[in-house]
């Protein structure tokens, strides 16, 4: 298993999605809603591992299976949902910026995760900052241990998951995930 490694905000992360969407995006925009910058490097000045996490957004399940066959034909690797329902995760190819690629309908509660938790980070430096600090301090309390490093992140997201309307049994099926 590779160190947890947290960096601070590298404005460049926004030009590798960039590059990651152009080249995507003529793939998949038969189907695609849109292509979604998520995670932490989508939120100015937040501390992030180095990795780019994407998100293709489609309108129905029908759709997410739609994309398996043109995202293969451009080498990435269909790894399954990964135990997160409802979205589906793919291994890049070599040569391109380290990122994850998934693949979610927009009703899905993965995707609501995602870009409910982003838009909010957004929005709120302050709670952005509080963010960075703690992944900062789990990466240093757990460079060798992932599993406890995503445990330590997950009652303040779950805190933030409530601020943008995630209902209980939301939270609670987020949590069992991230156990």
């Amino acid at each position: 298993m590779s160190r947890v490694e947290v960096r601070a905000y590298d404005p460049g992360w926004p030009q590798q999605f960039a590059q990651l969407h152009a080249l995507i995006w003529p793939a998949v925009r038969h189907l695609a809603l849109s292509i979604e910058h998520v995670g932490s490097t989508a939120v100015p000045g937040l501390a992030a591992k180095p990795v780019i996490d994407a998100c293709i957004v489609v309108a129905s399940r029908d759709e997410v299976a739609a994309l398996i066959p043109a995202l293969t034909a451009m080498g990435y690797q269909h790894r399954g949902d990964l135990g997160i329902p409802d979205r589906e995760a793919f291994r890049a190819p070599d040569g391109l910026p380290r990122h994850h690629l998934y693949a979610s309908h927009r009703d899905s509660l993965s995707c609501r995760n995602q870009l409910g938790l982003r838009d909010l980070l957004r929005a709120d430096p302050a709670l952005a900052r509080a963010y960075g600090e703690l992944k900062q301090q789990l990466a240093r309390h757990h460079a060798d241990d992932m599993t406890r490093y995503v445990a330590g992140k997950t009652d303040f997201i779950l805190a933030a998951l409530q601020r943008v309307g995630l209902t209980d049994e939301e939270l609670a099926a987020i949590r069992a995930v991230n156990q």
